[in-house]
């Protein structure tokens, strides 16, 4: 399943806040970011600091993208 955190980088530029002040925020580590940043799959408990941190909600933060459906002949 592909998850995007397009939505989370958005809340921050509309948020006026650096990734480095999430990390703060959200009582995250930069190698949890790093994970964000690259599309990887993290905990629900880092996803509901965010929230917190952010006061939003799951859906502000992400989306799960559709998968690809192989069709093999």
């Amino acid at each position: 399943m592909a998850i995007s955190y397009k939505k989370l980088w958005k809340q921050l530029i509309d948020k006026d806040m650096k990734k480095k002040d999430l990390e703060i925020a959200a009582g995250i580590s930069h190698y949890t970011i790093n994970k964000l940043n690259h599309g990887d799959n993290v905990t629900t408990d880092v996803l509901v600091k965010i929230c917190r941190a952010l006061d939003c909600t799951l859906d502000d933060i992400m989306d799960i993208l559709p998968e690809e459906i192989n069709h093999a002949k």
